[in-house]
């Protein structure tokens, strides 16, 4: 999940009307949120000179009116680089409907009128390596409350799997350090039950006794802000971890670590049907999307087992 950017100037300005058009139309609250946050995301990497695609030279543009074709091409790259397929084409539909409705407010052309969805690929997609995820749990070494914290929340995505908003929407009642479960409410509201290692079940309870001394300790949510602030959001989530990977010279999202646990199960001979039971599946092709990785894993070792070559 992308973080939404804190300020997006000029931009602004046709957000709220959009949002207004939404509602208009009957538009669900959730739909409205969702295709409203997808243009504010959009605005903010139109103004964000670094966000470039590989080999592409972003223009930075600060008026709506500007957008061609090229940006927009530029940006489902750059998302694709990043993010899943299906996050991307979600992001693609929703700014379609946005230049849709700016092109017939505004009498402008639409500069998505003759694009594409970006094509579903079989790319590989990244996972952590372990020197990588040990750098990211040595950089919270500490007895701050930031620190106990933060490796709490690393080692909780790391050891199950879970997605970003079932990890940041966690209350405290909702994780049982003894028997080392956690309730978590998945997509579509559906709740199951993940299970974590001892390193992190040791992880949480030094959090919380540091927690205890917030001045929010009474609240129900688990993970609480620094410098006694409100409970952390998904967002909040979201820029802590890609924070702590950027200063470490590490690209990482929450997502990653979905994958990387999937990845070490398979790789490891974990059943199929136990994947998808723990990570709250309800289709076998998400084994086939998040299996690929280790699959080409199992292969390249076994090459060594292969004489291809016939000892010549």
């Amino acid at each position: 999940m992308q973080p939404l950017p804190a300020n997006i100037g000029r931009l602004q300005a046709l957000i709220n009307p959009y949002a207004l058009s939404l509602r208009a139309s009957g538009k669900a609250d959730k739909t409205l949120r969702t295709y409203r946050d997808a243009v504010t995301k959009f605005a903010g990497w139109l103004l964000d000179s670094g966000a470039s695609a590989e080999e592409v030279v972003k223009v930075v543009r600060d008026d709506w009116a500007d957008v061609e074709k090229t940006d927009i091409e530029h940006y489902m790259i750059w998302l694709m680089e990043r993010y899943s397929d299906g996050y991307a084409n979600n992001q693609y539909r929703a700014l379609q409907q946005f230049f849709k409705w700016h092109s017939d407010e505004e009498e402008l052309p639409n500069p998505m009128a003759k694009l594409s969805p970006p094509k579903p690929g079989e790319r590989v997609v990244p996972v952590l390596e372990v020197d990588q995820l040990g750098m990211l749990i040595k950089d919270c070494d500490g007895k701050s409350f930031d620190a106990r914290r933060d490796v709490a929340i690393i080692r909780f995505f790391a050891s199950t799997g879970a997605r970003l908003a079932e990890v940041a929407n966690l209350d405290i009642n909702d994780v049982d350090l003894t028997t080392r479960t956690a309730r978590v409410i998945g997509k579509g509201d559906r709740e199951r039950i993940v299970k974590f290692d001892h390193k992190c079940a040791q992880a949480i309870d030094r959090y919380l006794r540091v927690r205890a001394r917030h001045k929010l300790a009474d609240s129900p949510k688990l993970w609480l802000g620094v410098r006694n602030r409100e409970p952390m959001t998904p967002d909040g989530v979201y820029q802590m971890i890609a924070r702590r990977g950027g200063r470490l010279g590490i690209p990482v999202h929450p997502h990653m670590f979905r994958h990387t646990f999937s990845h070490r199960w398979l790789d490891a001979g974990g059943a199929e049907g136990d994947l998808m039971e723990i990570n709250g599946w309800t289709s076998p092709q998400m084994i086939r999307h998040y299996g690929r990785s280790a699959r080409g894993a199992r292969a390249r070792r076994a090459y060594d087992r292969v004489d291809v070559m016939g000892g010549v």
